[in-house]
């Protein structure tokens, strides 16, 4: 029978404060005192990666110009008055008044001849910057005072859409120095620079969902911000652009764990009778343990023990006591039987078991045998589609701290792929965290993505009562919001962070809680009250499931994209069909791959849940 269960944890329960980058802004410009000298070994070239609205997303590319390896790298600029930089990443980045200098941090500090080193930031305010210095002298191509970047294109509509091809076409961008072409990305890889506002892209494959974005160069090679995204579906394929087995079609995720069997009561059937099924693309089955540099199994008697009757199973059919595979494992292959579309992913590790990670990267292959060997044991390897690593976290701190070094995810996920083959999905649960020099500043993200279908970046457990005595906040904000807790922790400071280290949005999935986290002794209603400890929670203190507390807690308000309510002395918050309404929206917006929830049995019985994210991803 199961022991304590392995569980999805707060992702940043012990987090040291979030560094804050605090400005003074000036009433003009600081100028550089006296012009400098051409830098003979490095040039420095600003991009505006993005911009919406109430911030915008930056990024300095230094480049070794000379003929001998530079050990070290320093950029600085002027910003106007109103414009600052609110958090950055692969750079150490300050202020004096209006002056911002970004240094190399120690990994990246070396740049061989015609290397190349980019670093990013977000920032606020509209100004550009100027007077830019690389190790001392001019930027040399960068951004000088009166050199600004090209505005953002329109956002490009397609025609002539055929089973392979189309064209696409924009609205040109201004620029005070004039376009000189347009560089034109399909899921955040560049296929084409082209001089006129269109562009036809062939060789597609038919029934396909791509997304494009355009991005403007000026006559003196500067770049703008991208384009908003077009999201478009080759024709033909023979099926619904929404059918889950569509290729291309959005992603709708939901973890399904083995100990929910229990004392939950939650079975693969409910997935049917919730009417959950018809409303999914792929199920997460967590978890399998990490021991010994292995896979492992994580629950036997759950896994492919326990015998289920006729009315419990999804096929209607009693196992019997001598069948080689009973369990959830034989009720997912049922399950796979009536909607052939939905793919079945084994995860590995998560909050519980991940310290096994460690000894796993330092022999990738053999961990990836033992996977695939696991995965794909002849007993129940028609169950499986692929494997899903949940690592909490690379060469960074979770329930035990992990220091495997930077390239040891890139390392394990490039074996699993090489082993697993093309056929497999190969996936991988992240972090979060959008903090300057927090956990995804610390692993090769961006170098293991290439191996990877999709990261499920977990944006949710934010915040929550392990902070005993608050301050309250949602423990899954969309955005940033005044007295968020810690700069960074939110959805869209993940996100933009991923991106920004070059990870396409097409291969991000966003994360959604069935649950709530809530506090005990809160007089406040709104967000960033004080509190005396964890609310009561059925199975565990400071956590309850969706499904309860729409109805014994029910929402009064909303902050940063998610509800939160106030009963009696508990305060909560959570996600609601309308919240999540929203944040399945701003997915679309943002050109993501899809979405992913932890888990099924926190929804109702009727999935209403996971039907505002199948809606929402239409």
């Amino acid at each position: 029978m199961s022991t304590a269960p392995p569980r999805r944890a707060p992702l940043f329960r012990r987090v040291a404060a979030a560094l804050a980058v605090l400005t003074l802004p000036l009433a003009g410009l600081v100028a550089i005192a006296g012009p400098a000298e051409a830098a003979a070994s490095a040039t420095a070239t600003y991009t505006k990666v993005s911009d919406w609205g109430s911030g915008f997303e930056g990024k300095w590319t230094v480049k070794n110009t000379g003929t001998t390896t530079l050990s070290s790298w320093t950029v600085e600029w002027d910003y106007p008055a109103g414009t600052a930089v609110t958090s950055a990443w692969d750079a150490t980045v300050t202020s004096s008044g209006t002056h911002w200098t970004g240094k190399n941090v120690g990994w990246n500090g070396t740049l061989a001849p015609g290397a190349t080193i980019s670093f990013g930031f977000n920032g606020t305010g509209s100004g550009a910057p100027s007077g830019c210095k690389v190790n001392g002298g001019s930027c040399d191509g960068g951004t000088s005072p009166t050199d600004n970047p090209p505005g953002a294109p329109g956002t490009p509509t397609a025609s002539g859409v055929t089973d392979t091809s189309l064209t696409l076409g924009w609205a040109a961008a201004t620029d005070d120095k004039g376009i000189k072409n347009y560089d034109v990305f399909r899921g955040g890889t560049k296929i084409a620079t082209v001089a006129t506002t269109s562009y036809t892209d062939s060789g597609l494959t038919k029934g396909t969902a791509y997304s494009y974005t355009v991005t403007a160069r000026d006559t003196i090679d500067q770049t703008g911000p991208s384009s908003g995204a077009l999201s478009v579906t080759t024709t033909g394929g023979g099926s619904d652009p929404g059918d889950p087995g569509t290729p291309g079609a959005a992603v709708k995720l939901g973890y399904f764990t083995n100990w929910g069997v229990y004392q939950r009561n939650y079975h693969v059937k409910n997935l049917v009778t919730s009417g959950t099924a018809a409303k999914i693309t792929h199920i997460n089955y967590a978890f399998g343990n990490v021991q010994g540099g292995k896979c492992t199994i994580g629950d036997a008697y759950a896994d492919y023990q326990k015998t289920y009757d006729a009315g419990s199973s999804v096929s209607g059919t009693a196992d019997t006591w001598d069948q080689p595979v009973a369990g959830n494992f034989n009720q997912l292959r049922q399950l796979k039987k009536k909607y052939p579309n939905i793919k079945v992913l084994y995860s590995f590790g998560g909050w519980t078991w991940s310290g096994g990670f460690g000894q796993a990267a330092a022999n990738p292959a053999a961990f990836a045998q033992s996977c695939y060997d696991l995965v794909e044991d002849p007993r129940w390897a028609d169950v499986f589609d692929g494997i899903d690593i949940d690592w909490e976290y690379p060469n960074a701190c979770g329930l035990s701290c992990d220091t495997s070094g930077a390239a040891s995810l890139k390392n394990v996920l490039s074996a699993l792929r090489t082993k697993f083959g093309s056929s497999n999905l190969v996936t991988a649960a992240i972090s979060a965290d959008g903090s300057n020099g927090g956990k995804l500043d610390v692993a090769d993200y961006a170098g293991a993505a290439q191996y990877v279908d999709f990261y499920n970046v977990m944006t949710y457990d934010f915040f929550g009562a392990w902070a005993a005595q608050g301050p309250t906040a949602p423990h899954s904000p969309l955005t940033s919001y005044s007295g968020i807790p810690i700069a960074g922790f939110n959805s869209e400071a993940a996100i933009t962070k991923l991106k920004g280290k070059g990870i396409a949005g097409s291969k991000l999935n966003l994360g959604i809680g069935f649950y709530g986290r809530g506090w005990t002794g809160v007089t406040q209603a709104t967000p960033g009250g004080t509190a005396t400890g964890p609310a009561p929670g059925t199975y565990e203190q400071g956590i309850e499931d969706y499904k309860v507390l729409k109805s014994s807690c029910p929402s009064t308000g909303t902050i940063a994209g998610t509800a939160y309510a106030k009963c009696g002395s508990n305060w909560w918050s959570y996600d609601t069909p309308a919240t999540i309404a929203s944040k399945m929206t701003w997915t679309k917006q943002q050109g993501l791959k899809g979405a992913f929830y932890w888990e099924f049995s926190g929804d109702t019985a009727n999935g209403e849940l996971a039907t505002a994210v199948h809606s929402g991803l239409q």
